[in-house]
């Protein structure tokens, strides 16, 4: 039996930036709410690593409310889980470290991508909402990513409208385009200590996304999706629709280096056994780069963003999404695809996903818009997947120790 969902508690003065300590007691959710999405488990071998399951099951109108969920590490009870009013989603459930204390963190909000609107949230380990992050500078944050950082801010995205001259790469004068924003923010005071947009450091000409067909019609061109903290203190960047990941400055926003992508710095190679896509790149219209430390790095590799967006008429660039496991040599300048894990079914996921590193060397898998969640060995061997209904998934799956 799922345990009572608490209440939403009314928001904060649109100036503010965090909620008050001081919570009200949880509540039970109304007797009419409509259930989060079950889970089928279809596959449970030995040795699956320790921890519950962390996911996001989106919305089915009249049948399932959008949500948070803590699934047992089995898959098969409900540890918590919190519904969402309807028309609301919920994306990057998680559990994460503020002030030391361990916490749950979500997006919350309407739309993913160029029409977000929505706040992060920040629960203790009794259930409390302590925290909202939101984007400043007039801004709406977006669901892709909320990370919390060891200094206790916000790694937060965003999305733009204005209008660009395109005529350079056949565009029009007076196009719309959506550009791709970065903040780091703190929490508890709500001020924006950082913000990278993608217009003031990579040209449009290297994305991968066809020009609309009228200037009136807002073009993706970026699709910011991720931002991770890599070594140095650097931020690593991702864009799904340049098919790029962007080493940047965090203390000039200067882009340091690139994998993937039109303008990529590296040379793109495959270790023995791997292959390289039908462009001859280790990934495409990926989601979720991961530093894993040595120099290695891991994607959610798409393959494919729907036929209307590869250009071509191609499903995809490759048959099935994978994760990809990539090997970085700036001495060399190269990039090497060294692993792999393909969808158990050979299915394509055409938006969302991720790949979560555990320290046991394996790897959770969250397939984005297909309504799967899998954990791999760290022989490459499917030792978990579980499927949701269909029309549902889980923007992104994490498996965490929670008490």
């Amino acid at each position: 039996m799922r345990k009572k969902s608490l209440t939403r508690y009314a928001l904060a003065a649109a100036a503010a930036a965090v909620v008050p300590a001081t919570v009200a007691a949880a509540a039970p959710a109304p007797a009419d709410s409509l259930p989060l999405a079950p889970v089928t488990v279809l596959t449970d071998k030995p040795g699956t690593a320790h921890g519950d399951l962390f996911v996001s099951p989106n919305a089915v109108a009249g049948k399932y409310a959008g949500g948070v969920e803590i699934l047992s590490q089995d898959g098969r009870e409900t540890v918590w889980s919190h519904a969402l009013p309807a028309g609301q989603s919920a994306a990057d459930f998680r559990k994460q470290t503020y002030h030391g204390k361990p916490v749950l963190t979500w997006w919350e909000g309407t739309g993913l991508g160029g029409a977000a609107q929505g706040v992060d949230v920040v629960y203790n380990d009794h259930y409390q909402k302590i925290a909202e992050v939101r984007a400043g500078n007039g801004y709406s944050a977006d669901g892709h990513e909320f990370l919390i950082t060891p200094r206790n801010t916000a790694l937060i995205l965003a999305y733009t409208v204005k209008t660009a001259d395109l005529r350079s790469i056949g565009g029009a004068a007076d196009q719309k385009v959506i550009d791709g924003v970065v903040q780091e923010v703190d929490i508890r005071t709500g001020k924006v200590l950082f913000e990278w947009n993608s217009a003031d450091h990579v040209p449009y000409a290297q994305s991968e996304q066809p020009l609309p067909a009228s200037a009136d019609t807002p073009w993706d061109w970026f699709h910011v999706n991720a931002v991770k903290l890599d070594t140095g203190g650097n931020l690593l960047v991702d864009a799904r629709n340049t098919w790029t990941a962007y080493e940047v400055s965090h203390r000039t926003g200067s882009i340091l280096w690139q994998v993937g992508g039109k303008a990529g710095s590296f040379a793109l190679k495959a270790a023995p056994g791997q292959v390289l896509n039908s462009k001859d790149t280790i990934f495409a219209w990926q989601h979720d780069p991961e530093p894993l430390g040595g120099g290695l790095y891991s994607f959610f590799d798409n393959e494919s963003a729907g036929i209307a967006n590869t250009g071509s008429g191609a499903v995809s660039e490759l048959p099935y999404s994978r994760v990809a496991t990539v090997r970085i040599n700036p001495r060399t300048r190269t990039a090497t695809l060294v692993a792999s894990e393909a969808q158990p079914s050979t299915l394509v996921a055409s938006s969302q996903g991720n790949a979560q590193p555990l320290g046991d060397g394996h790897t959770v898998v969250g397939w984005g818009s297909l309504p799967y969640v899998s954990e791999f060995g760290r022989r490459g061997e499917l030792l978990f997947n579980a499927q949701f209904p269909a029309g549902v998934n889980s923007y992104r799956a994490y498996r965490f120790d929670w008490r």
